[in-house]
């Protein structure tokens, strides 16, 4: 690659290891954007690629075959780009990211959504992490999330942990403050070293044909089981612009839709199960059943829904019961 880094033009959130621009060995980036039925979005998301201050190596842009317009759009960037356009039939998220990880070539594997836009300096970033240490195996930042050209506001210490109950703690669109090691990355800013990746992929068994809701969570703690670092740094960042979802996973309270809620609470349970031991599945369990959150009610949080006037409360209840269990089922049967 000839793109240069320019260390000093960079917050330092952690200590760089010197670099000596004519003799290092730099590490090449791979950029994977899943698309779908969003192709001025993913305009956008492919010019702030194009402004990167690190070219990166490949961009592989996913694009279902149902979907020519975006993939219209993609090759129009084949001479700004070292564009590579792979479709794929089915559909989810699930299956376009690791289809795009099967092509992947080069030493990081970065992901992002097609309706975000990479800061000038995101590519660099990335690769300036997995140089400092090589058992990190994940890097992500912050998702400046915009509601109708408006950011959203806010700012959290604790971003993407997994508490010891089972409660995930996300914010990674609000971090502030130094780099911190997490347990759980986001998938519209999230990067892996492909030697950490190995064969591993997003996991096929969870539901939906759409976002298919907590595939991060699942992937990451996969990669935390195997004893690799992963790193949330806010200066890694995206503006994020949400767009429409072509499927029932809509965002917001306004759409809740039962078999959504099912389907989310499955993937959050299968990959928990996954992660617990046994005397923690138990907890798990037990907290999940009797309290819950907000987005994952049990019996008090669905009170809780109930008294502030959500007509959806009981439904939310009735679909997340029905994912827990289905989830423990399944994983019972077959726990890999």
């Amino acid at each position: 690659m000839n793109a240069t880094m320019n260390t000093k033009s960079l917050p330092r959130a952690i200590p760089l290891v010197p670099v000596d621009p004519d003799t290092a060995e730099r590490l090449g980036v791979t950029v994977i954007v899943p698309t779908y039925r969003r192709p001025d979005q993913l305009a956008g998301c492919l010019d702030g690629l194009v402004r990167q201050t690190m070219a990166p190596a490949q961009v592989i842009v996913t694009v279902r075959d149902t979907d020519p317009a975006s993939a219209e759009v993609a090759r129009r960037y084949e001479g700004a780009l070292p564009m590579q356009v792979v479709g794929i039939e089915v559909p989810g998220q699930v299956a376009a990211i690791n289809r795009g990880m099967d092509h992947a070539r080069a030493d990081i594997v970065a992901i992002t959504d097609d309706d975000a836009v990479p800061h000038p300096d995101w590519v660099e970033r990335i690769e300036a992490w997995y140089r400092t240490d090589p058992r990190i195996g994940g890097v992500g930042g912050r998702d400046h999330v915009y509601h109708d050209g408006v950011p959203e506001t806010g700012e959290r210490q604790v971003v993407g942990r997994l508490q010891w109950f089972g409660r995930v703690i996300g914010n990674h669109h609000l971090g502030v403050g130094p780099a911190q090691d997490v347990d759980v990355l986001k998938g519209a800013n999230w990067s892996f070293r492909r030697a950490a990746i190995a064969d591993e992929r997003l996991n096929t068994r969870l539901r939906g044909s759409g976002a298919q809701v907590r595939n991060e969570v699942d992937f990451c703690l996969r990669l935390s089981r195997r004893g690799w670092r992963l790193v949330y740094d806010p200066l890694v960042a995206v503006d994020h612009f949400p767009a429409v979802r072509f499927d029932i996973d809509q965002r917001g309270s306004d759409h809740f839709h039962p078999l959504a809620q099912e389907n989310a609470t499955y993937n959050d349970t299968i990959a928990l199960m996954a992660h617990f031991s046994p005397a923690k599945r138990m907890v798990f369990a037990a907290w999940a059943f009797l309290v819950g959150t907000c987005e994952f009610p049990g019996a008090v949080q669905w009170a809780r829904l109930a008294l502030r006037g959500d007509r959806h409360a009981g439904a939310k209840l009735r679909a997340t019961l029905r994912g827990r269990l289905a989830g423990m089922r399944d994983w019972r049967e077959s726990p890999a």
